[in-house]
């Protein structure tokens, strides 16, 4: 049995609080960005495409990078990336740098989160590793629901003349060109330097990958490329990845062009919810799975997607309020169950299609850019209709797919069984 690393496991659910506050952010910022700049939304949604499609382009090397380097060495490298790519764009706060930035950015995510499991396997020991799964993905839900309100904290506080939080008046003296919202990305390059030092400080233990977290050969991908199911659930990847980021990315701008809610405000409010929901939709699902199939879970998922983006989109200012945050509840379950049920459909090589997976979160960059593309077409209302087509592909894996093992659940009798059996147990002491 491994031994626990408390002090390392703490750093690392701050890693995921890291990473998550930084990423999800562009979706309130999307108003603004478009207003500051005069953007398209085919030019706004660049944004977004430079961002994940540095996951695209880095999942699989950087797997082979840090089996090459080393953890502690290449988070410091993703570090002093996300710390650059902050930089940049603070300091110069240009459309061209922040794509620049959102890019490189993108590249150091990536290689932080090919890191993070192995490492918090090791940290945390084996067979407490699932209770930490579940606790990362908590607190990266946590700073995805953080983060908007920061914003219009930050927002709020420059705005005001002198700035009573002396943190935000320092920052507020960083900003450059009268940008207040970049104030943003000096707290970012700030965070990002935080990291840098404490991860030079401390001592990280060495990781022995399992199989399915290793790499793999180049022999290995290209037996999984040539197979028909390894490409239908990287498709289902790249729907799922750019259903979220679509709502996440548009919502606000979607709220400030047809209900004139402001971005500052109530539109940083309805993306907090937005993640605030997935993430009590993440645990919900954790106990749906132990009762239905997961292939049902997804179509029912699938089904009340459809059914809350009609109303956000449709609906009055009031219903689509309260349906774009309630879409982050309804989806939340899609991308873990289209996940395991691709690995469960395979029998091996699960570390390089585990690459080929991740590789597969590029829709983040392709759809929202898409919907943008056909926004300055036909209007973002009716752009955003595009997401019935991802919802109705997700719907189409969970038909299609034949997992070589199915989810464990059990029935509710067996759930009730089980108590009246322990409650009858006789006490020990």
């Amino acid at each position: 049995m491994q031994q626990r690393n408390n002090f390392l496991v703490g750093v690392i659910l701050l890693i995921w609080f890291v990473i998550s506050f930084v990423t999800n952010i562009l979706g309130p910022l999307m108003p603004i960005i478009i207003e500051t700049y005069g953007l398209s939304l085919t030019m706004a949604a660049f944004l977004p495409f430079s961002f994940f499609l540095a996951y695209g382009v880095m999942s699989v090397p950087a797997g082979m990078m840090i089996e090459r380097l080393g953890e502690k060495r290449s988070m410091l490298i993703a570090f002093a990336l996300n710390f650059a790519g902050a930089l940049i764009f603070a300091y110069n706060p240009q459309y061209s740098m922040a794509l620049a930035s959102l890019f490189i950015i993108g590249i150091g995510m990536a290689m932080l989160q090919v890191i993070i499991n192995p490492l918090m396997r090791t940290a945390g020991g084996e067979e407490n590793f699932a209770f930490f799964s579940v606790m990362g993905q908590l607190v990266f839900g946590l700073a995805s629901f953080v983060s908007p309100f920061v914003f219009t904290y930050l927002m709020k506080e420059l705005a005001r003349q002198p700035v009573s939080n002396p943190l935000v008046g320092v920052l507020g003296g960083l900003v450059r060109n009268g940008l207040h919202w970049t104030a943003l990305y000096w707290l970012f390059s700030f965070i990002f330097l935080v990291m840098l030092v404490i991860l030079a400080l401390i001592k990280m233990p060495a990781v022995e990958l399992k199989e399915d977290e290793k790499a793999g050969a180049a022999t290995a991908y290209l037996e999984l490329l040539g197979k028909r199911d390894v490409w239908l659930f990287f498709l289902g990847i790249v729907a799922y990845v750019g259903t979220e980021q679509s709502l996440a990315n548009w919502m606000s701008e979607f709220l400030k062009r047809y209900h004139q809610v402001d971005p500052a405000a109530g539109g940083a409010n309805a993306v907090a919810w937005f993640w605030g929901l997935m993430t009590i939709g993440c645990l919900l699902g954790l106990v749906v799975l132990k009762l239905w199939d997961s292939k049902r879970v997804l179509k029912m998922a699938c089904i009340l997607s459809v059914i809350v983006l009609s109303g956000a989109l449709f609906g009055s200012k009031e219903l689509s309020l309260w349906a774009f945050p309630a879409a982050g509840f309804t989806i939340s379950v899609m991308f873990s169950v289209v996940f395991s049920l691709a690995l469960n459909s395979i029998s091996k090589h699960h570390g390089s299609f585990s690459g080929i997976l991740c590789s597969g979160i590029f829709g983040g960059a392709l759809v929202p850019f898409i919907v943008g593309a056909l926004g300055d077409w036909i209007g973002l209302r009716y752009a955003l209709l595009f997401l019935y087509i991802t919802l109705g592909y997700l719907f189409f894996i969970a038909a299609y797919a034949k997992p070589l093992v199915n989810n464990k659940t059990m029935i509710l009798k067996e759930i009730f069984s089980q108590k009246n059996n322990k409650a009858g147990e006789p006490r020990l002491d």
